[in-house]
């Protein structure tokens, strides 16, 4: 987990104690064949793995950023979810209202963490499958919302709620407001 800080975490600062000379052409030759070593070496572990997901899902992985309360234990527990599932995310432990009003979600479908992810809004605990089904089938929508929290979505599932698994929807909300149900989680079999 990355947590935000007052400085760009991709703007280097750089004194006059860290400039030097100018590498001569050895020293380029030099790199340049640790890094073509480097990469082969890379790509040989990769392809030893045997777990292109695993590799696919490092090299493309799609950015987050949360907001969240500091002292909220089941919204750090999210945030472990979506890394476990492959997504970089960079949190801002500033509390979730002040984005969410901005980003246009309605009051009523608000839960305890905020998140953007591909031009997205994510609202409280949904799953990541759910996320990557909404970036792979990308409608033209707000984002997806689980309200409230409820036991058993990802980051309110852990050994505290012993083992309960509350049914859920995952709302899809269009940039109006409206919803419509995304998907459904931990339902009830019909007898049958």
């Amino acid at each position: 987990m990355t947590t935000s800080s007052r400085t760009h975490p991709l703007r280097v600062r750089h004194d006059a104690s860290q400039i030097h000379a100018l590498p001569g052409r050895r020293q380029l030759l030099a790199a340049a064949a640790c890094a073509a070593g480097s990469l082969l070496l890379h790509g040989a572990a990769r392809a030893a793995s045997g777990t292109r997901a695993t590799a696919t899902a490092t090299a493309t992985a799609t950015a987050v950023e949360v907001w969240k309360d500091p002292n909220c234990g089941c919204c750090k527990d999210w945030v472990d979810h979506m890394q476990a599932h492959g997504f970089q995310v960079t949190v801002h432990e500033s509390g979730n209202a002040a984005v969410r009003a901005r980003l246009g979600l309605p009051q009523q479908l608000g839960s305890c963490h905020t998140a953007l992810v591909g031009g997205y809004l994510l609202e409280g605990h949904v799953p990541a499958a759910d996320v990557q089904r909404l970036l792979k089938s990308k409608p033209q929508a707000l984002g997806l919302a689980v309200p409230g929290m409820p036991v058993g979505s990802p980051g309110m599932d852990g050994p505290i709620y012993g083992g309960r698994k509350d049914p859920y929807d995952v709302l899809l909300v269009a940039r109006n407001g409206s919803t419509t149900v995304f998907s459904r989680h931990h339902q009830a079999k019909a007898p049958g």
